[in-house]
């Protein structure tokens, strides 16, 4: 009985300490006695007081089995999508799509990053990674319409109106085109050209006594400025080919007959210098023929005028010439309606600012019309004559400056007259989006190529692991490949070639046009890199310099200066600042600093030869040392020089002399005639009848192998 009440205590104790821990315990019969009158235990409560903190804990259960919600990732899909698109959708990388494909019948093996997946597994591959997807939306784009400005068809034959002619002047340089057009139009032009020669084009109105007017174009003769040559033979009526009568066709000479005949103008024979006492117009003759020009002498259509430019001899009948010839021809244009011309050339003015020449070749050109040329566009505000006097207008064949560019037109480009500026402006926008597409179209093709070849060199790469798994095969490339990635991006910082980076800035479009020309011809990219990293028109600017400090550039400016505290910055950030008026004199500077880039050259000149006559032992200490007793048969030997061993043909030893002896004399030289004992280090090997070569290593500035032709 005493064990049976210090249960029931305890019990009771328990119960009412916390009832609930003691009916997870124990049963409701255990817990039930049949005998006991105590109130606490009665079945009835403790079953309905049970019963209730079960339900309460189903549900803390059921609460806690409620799962947050999962936000899955959704990635954009398509039909044919390669494993490596995949992939960059799902912002992973190759070897998590390879995982995901594993225990499917999908050879991984074969797979490669541009291996096209078929739909279901790549719904497979995003199920496992679990992400959710969605289909690509097809994206329709529209077609811009066309905006550009064209011009106009062919007037009304009834429309058209006599015009002057335009002629361009040329030939080789110096062979007096600039001196003809000075004593045409009573002017000085050939005394303020740098160097004496032309290196502009310049159009000039001539009115002859007769009352005949005619538009002159001068060209440059310097091989350098091609461009502008062929520009001048195109927005010609006539080409009047200069001839030195005491020089004959030159370089430039047979160059401007071919630009004649590429552009189908007529040509007219100017034979200058005949006042010379070597002149010999006739010699002249005789050589064009040899370039199928046929002078009306020897039966041909081309005529042939003897002047003398320089002393006025003559002149009338070149002109008359011309006037005669382009009677022949009925040069007509229409006065009317939207103006067509051709820029000539363009520059910017510090108080003008973009200015071009033209050549007004249909219509006529006013004070407030809006003009487009390639990506410019202007609403004219001045127009200017040759002499610098302001006009209203410009018709048919006249040269005039024009004021009034948003921006600097290239020469050369085609110039058109539209209706409004807004006109202009949709002009303009839409050839430059043309350009930008033909751009992208150039820039796919090339990244097309390089990922060709990228996906071959991976291919080789692959080869000789492909027995391995992809496992194994991912661990074998890291470790042969170990090596070239830590060594990247220290390949990728710095190069040991030599490089020349160039800034270039002209006067005018055509000088820039002329240089850049010929820097496309640059083939020595193999001994020195030449890149143009900007180029335009004006004066040196403080962005041009530190450009060129940026890069460790050059600038090299034509006929533009530089501002006192741009030199300043210059010199400051140690920017070489290459100003030149006269074009060979700049190509003959850039080559010397491309040679400067380059570097030295070793080169042997032989000081003296000896023969080898006897072989002896000397002792020295406790070792003997085998001396060559030697003649000097040209020069002199000197021990402080290199010495070449030679055997037959074959060089055997190279290195330095350890003695040099004269009888039982340490000598410095041996002249020639003389014997001397020599001996080398490291080598003892002489036989009578070798030659001994003493030679010095000299070093030579290397000089570029670009030739740009003049």
């Amino acid at each position: 009985m005493s064990v049976m009440s210090s249960v029931m205590r305890g019990v009771r104790r328990l119960v009412q300490a916390d009832p609930a821990l003691l009916s997870n315990f124990l049963s409701p019969p255990l817990f039930c006695p049949v005998r006991s009158s105590a109130p606490l235990l009665s079945c009835p409560q403790n079953r309905k007081f049970a019963s209730k903190q079960f339900k309460g804990q189903k549900k803390e259960q059921r609460t806690q089995q409620v799962k947050p919600k999962v936000h899955k990732q959704e990635v954009e899909i398509r039909q044919r999508m390669t494993v490596e698109a995949l992939a960059k959708a799902m912002n992973k990388d190759f070897d998590h799509v390879l995982e995901a494909l594993l225990n499917t019948p999908v050879d991984l093996d074969s797979l490669q990053p541009d291996s096209v997946l078929e739909e279901r597994w790549i719904k497979e591959v995003l199920t496992r990674s679990g992400m959710k997807f969605r289909w690509a939306k097809l994206s329709e784009t529209k077609e811009r319409p066309n905006k550009d400005a064209h011009p106009r068809p062919p007037a009304d034959p009834s429309c058209l109106k006599p015009r002057p002619p335009v002629v361009t002047i040329m030939g080789h340089v110096d062979h007096g085109k600039t001196t003809l057009l000075d004593s045409l139009r009573k002017s000085q032009i050939v005394s303020m050209e740098h160097g004496g020669i032309t290196q502009h084009m310049g159009a000039f109105l001539v009115q002859l006594p007769t009352g005949e007017r005619i538009t002159f174009l001068d060209t440059p003769g310097h091989a350098a400025f091609s461009s502008i040559r062929a520009r001048g033979a195109n927005a010609t009526d006539i080409v009047v080919l200069v001839v030195a009568a005491d020089d004959g066709v030159m370089n430039q000479t047979v160059e401007s007959i071919q630009h004649a005949r590429r552009a189908k103008v007529p040509m007219i024979v100017a034979v200058n210098k005949c006042d010379k006492p070597q002149a010999d117009p006739q010699r002249v003759k005789k050589e064009l023929l040899g370039h199928d020009v046929v002078c009306e002498e020897f039966g041909g259509d081309v005529q042939a005028i003897h002047i003398s430019a320089l002393k006025g001899d003559n002149l009338m009948a070149l002109a008359e010439a011309t006037v005669a010839l382009a009677e022949v021809m009925e040069l007509k244009a229409e006065q009317s309606g939207l103006m067509e011309g051709l820029i000539i050339e363009s520059r910017t003015d510090k108080g003008k600012g973009p200015v071009s020449t033209v050549i007004v070749q249909r219509g006529t050109l006013k004070r407030g019309c809006v003009l487009v040329a390639g990506r410019s566009w202007a609403k004219v505000r001045f127009l200017f004559d040759e002499n610098g006097k302001a006009v209203k207008e410009a018709g048919p064949s006249a040269a005039v400056e024009v004021v009034g560019w948003k921006d600097q037109p290239s020469a050369g480009e085609v110039l058109l007259e539209v209706e409004s500026e807004q006109r202009a402006r949709e002009v303009v926008e839409w050839r430059m989006y043309e350009e930008e597409q033909q751009k992208l179209l150039e820039d796919q093709s090339i990244i097309e190529q390089k990922q060709k070849l990228h996906q071959e060199e991976y291919r080789k790469e692959r080869a000789e692991f492909t027995h391995l798994t992809w496992r194994q095969r991912k661990s074998a490339m890291y470790r042969a490949h170990k090596a070239k990635f830590a060594a990247r991006e220290s390949e990728r910082a710095t190069s040991d070639e030599p490089c020349l980076p160039l800034i270039i800035k002209g006067d005018v479009d055509g000088s820039v046009e002329a240089i850049l020309n010929i820097l496309e011809s640059y083939d020595a990219q193999e001994q020195c890199q030449l890149d143009v990293l900007n180029f335009g028109v004006g004066d040196i600017s403080e962005n041009d310099v530190n450009m060129a400090a940026t890069f460790s550039g050059s600038i090299y400016g034509f006929n533009v200066a530089a501002s006192k505290p741009i030199q300043q910055l210059a010199a400051q950030h140690g920017v070489p600042l290459r100003l030149h008026n006269i074009i060979y004199k700049l190509l003959d500077e850039l080559k010397a600093e491309l040679s400067g880039k380059l570097p030295s050259l070793l080169s042997e000149n032989i000081v003296g030869e000896a023969t080898v006559l006897a072989m002896f032992d000397v002792t020295v200490g406790k070792k003997k040392v085998p001396v060559a007793g030697c003649r000097v048969q040209k020069g002199h030997l000197d021990q402080r020089l290199k010495f070449r061993l030679i055997r037959g043909r074959d060089p055997v030893w190279e290195g330095s002399l350890a003695a040099l002896k004269h009888h039982k004399d340490d000598v410095q030289t041996v002249k020639t005639g003389m014997e001397c004992g020599l001996s080398a280090i490291g080598h003892g090997d002489f036989r009578p009848g070798d030659t001994v070569v003493c030679f010095e290593e000299v070093e030579a500035p290397q000089l570029t192998s670009w030739d740009p032709g003049f």
